[in-house]
């Protein structure tokens, strides 16, 4: 490579407002490199990076995961240590509103108080009166609240206002976007983003589908993406919620295909989880190795 890793990514603007794009100059140093394009690669590569967005940043996010700026470095690393390799990069953006289940605006207790942040929120809560939609959407959020229970998801949960869109918070972490799209002029491959979370009447941790919907939408175009790569590889934020939920997500859809989700590889550096969930998640990882034959590796020992 021509290019130092530091002439794209300067470490210290990692996860802060400091960071200065100048894409055109980058395009101009990926092109010099003189890569052959993406699409006459013998052996298709696929990275799904799961809300690598500043919400999530420590230092800057307004929900922000511990350990998300290494995670930045590592993968922005691993990006430019396999260039050749890497296909195709799918970036998945947390997309929201102020007005949605899982943020305060939606919900006053009997005083019209909002819930404070991280505030649990269970279909008794509801029923009982403790707190009711104040948009009057009462009943479709006691079907709502039901179903997480009766499915086993996970408890409806405000989360601080995140991802807003149109907002800082919502755009990707700019030293990873530098790096993406220095990928993107050496290898001529276009970066796809995905949106999710859009639907005020649900929360989407994961890429695919909703925790509940009454019209089940699945996003049937990641599916058949994911379908033509031959290894994949996740990374992102938090490893606990989004990148967890997206990969069993995944996993559900092929669960006949084991030939597929063999295929599937963490790079367990280059993701965190959120505080009070590190152990769930390492041992619901350890399950979906044995169960569906995939892959956690450090992204140091991942060459492509």
């Amino acid at each position: 490579m021509r290019t130092t890793y530091e002439q794209i990514i300067n470490i210290a603007d990692i996860a802060s407002l400091n960071s200065k794009e100048n894409i055109p100059q980058l395009i101009s140093l990926a092109k010099a490199e003189l890569i052959s394009p993406a699409s006459e690669d013998k052996k298709r590569t696929l990275l799904l990076a799961i809300d690598v967005q500043n919400d999530f940043m420590e230092g800057i996010g307004t929900l922000p995961v511990t350990g998300s700026k290494k995670d930045v470095e590592h993968l922005t690393r691993w990006i430019y240590n396999n260039l050749e390799g890497l296909t195709q990069v799918m970036c998945s953006l947390d997309t929201h509103s102020i007005t949605q289940i899982f943020h305060a605006d939606w919900w006053i207790d009997k005083n019209g108080n909002n819930p404070a942040p991280f505030t649990i929120i269970t279909y008794s809560d509801v029923k009982e009166g403790k707190w009711e939609a104040a948009n009057g959407e009462n009943d479709r959020s006691l079907v709502y609240l039901e179903n997480l229970e009766k499915k086993g998801k996970k408890q409806l949960c405000i989360w601080p206002y995140h991802c807003l869109e149109g907002t800082k918070g919502a755009e990707l972490e700019s030293e990873f976007t530098k790096m993406l799209y220095f990928h993107s002029a050496a290898r001529s491959s276009t970066p796809m983003f995905v949106a999710k979370g859009q639907n005020p009447f649900t929360e989407m941790y994961g890429i695919i589908k909703a925790e509940y919907d009454s019209e089940s939408y699945i996003n049937q175009t990641v599916l058949d993406t994911i379908e033509q790569f031959d290894d994949i590889y996740i990374a992102g934020e938090a490893s606990s919620h989004c990148v967890l939920a997206s990969l069993e997500q995944i996993l559900e859809y092929f669960s006949e295909n084991k030939e597929l989700t063999s295929r599937i590889t963490l790079l367990e550096d280059c993701m965190s989880p959120i505080a009070g969930f590190e152990e769930s998640t390492l041992k619901q990882f350890e399950v979906l190795k044995t169960r569906y034959g995939i892959q956690v590796r450090k992204s140091t020992d991942v060459v492509l």
